[in-house]
């Protein structure tokens, strides 16, 4: 039976601490961490036990196909996926250098393929040993104050409260406070119903973005987070194919209204791409796509930290936080004018391939109200391309 002490931290769930007083009273580091080993042994025979880790290991690819995934799991699934990756456990962790960087690490450690007590001793999993990896020896933190400097980061399957993302987000506030700089910081989190916007708050309070899912009871509990990670990765695997993919299946319909739905987040996703190859498909569609996707499309619903999904670095250190659109944005010189489909005062930039195509899309729509009604609230006076595409379409 668990002490009243250990009873108190698991009520409050603090598990690192229950460990931690479990192995005091049994005094042995050893038993309680073989048992942690045997608990941990994967049952591969479930259907699709594999399924979420492929996702990850497809998600975690850059362009030069070099992988760059952290994992605070002990287990050795990825391994199991593919026994040739190359990887490192702690505590001899790598700098994370963008051009030196490939693999999995294993940032609190890795069950050893037969028993063994010194890799069972390594694993960070009492608070003692997060307390020695953070804030003692301060290998750990290390690693992901290099991290947080240097990548943008996506937390997946960590509660607010876990003592993994504790430590790290103090990692990275510790360093901020220091007025380092850092890209943004996200995480794939739960909430129960009712209690999101409560969770949205509560992640910001972090300084972590959050992208929620709604968590069930029972079997069902976070089958979203698993469906959503296996459909992205899909996506992400068949690049441009995946993103025109969403424009022929999705962007025919009206803009959903219902919150949540992610249709309109994962439309714009795509005609963000800055090829312009699904903004092209966006634009052929047949029939075209309702004119109802203007106000989308006019929407002030990006920041600078979204730039780069248009092809286009944020200024380094730049204060700049005015918003833009998908319809009237900065174009890649830092000097430039905006571009947009209307003439503002004589200063509109040249268009980009995305834009282009918008305005294929537009002029398809020249018999719709709608479209007259936005030019007149925009200043009535059209970019000379896009005169140019009214002309030749009628």
């Amino acid at each position: 039976m668990p002490s009243p002490d250990e009873q108190a931290a698991l009520k409050e769930k603090r598990f690192d601490g229950v460990i931690d007083l479990l192995e005091r009273r049994v005094n042995s580091r050893t038993l309680v961490r073989g048992y942690i080993a045997e608990i941990l042994q994967p049952d591969f025979s479930r259907k699709g036990a594999t399924d979420t880790h492929r996702a990850l290991l497809s998600l975690a690819k850059n362009n030069d196909g070099n992988l760059r995934l952290v994992t605070t799991n002990f287990d050795r699934i990825f391994a199991y996926i593919d026994p040739g990756l190359p990887s490192c456990a702690a505590p001899l962790l790598p700098i994370p250098k963008k051009s030196r960087w490939n693999g999995i690490v294993y940032l609190h450690g890795l069950l050893s393929k037969v028993p063994d007590p010194q890799a069972l001793n390594q694993l960070v999993v009492s608070s003692g040993d997060f307390g020695l990896a953070y804030l003692t020896e301060r290998w750990a933190s290390r690693f992901v104050t290099e991290l947080f400097r240097g990548y943008t980061v996506c937390f997946v399957g960590y509660s607010i409260n876990d003592p993994v993302m504790r430590y790290m987000v103090d990692a990275l506030s510790a360093d901020r406070m220091m007025g380092e700089t850092a890209p943004e910081v996200f995480a794939i989190g739960s909430f129960e119903a009712g209690k999101e916007d409560i969770r949205r708050q509560e992640w910001r309070a972090k300084g972590v973005t959050p992208i929620l899912y709604r968590e069930y009871r029972g079997r069902k509990g976070h089958a979203l987070l698993h469906q959503t990670l296996q459909a992205w990765a899909g996506v992400y695997r068949d690049g441009l194919s995946g993103k025109c993919s969403i424009i022929t299946r999705e962007a025919g319909a009206l803009p959903s209204s219902i919150k949540d739905d992610g249709q309109v987040e994962r439309v714009l996703w795509a005609l963000s791409e800055p090829s312009g190859v699904p903004a092209k498909t966006f634009a052929d569609l047949e029939p075209a796509p309702p004119i109802e996707w203007l106000v989308v499309f006019d929407e002030m619903r990006y920041r600078p930290n979204d730039l780069p999904r248009f092809g286009i670095s944020p200024i380094p250190g730049g204060k700049d936080n005015m918003a833009f659109s998908l319809l009237r944005r900065r174009t890649p010189y830092e000097l430039g004018p905006w571009m947009s489909l209307i003439d503002f005062d004589g200063n509109t930039g040249a268009w980009d391939e995305v834009m282009l195509q918008l305005a294929r899309w537009l002029v398809r729509h020249l018999d719709k109200p709608e479209v007259l009604a936005w030019v007149l609230r925009n200043g009535a006076k059209l970019h000379p391309r896009l005169q140019m595409l009214i002309e030749d379409r009628v």
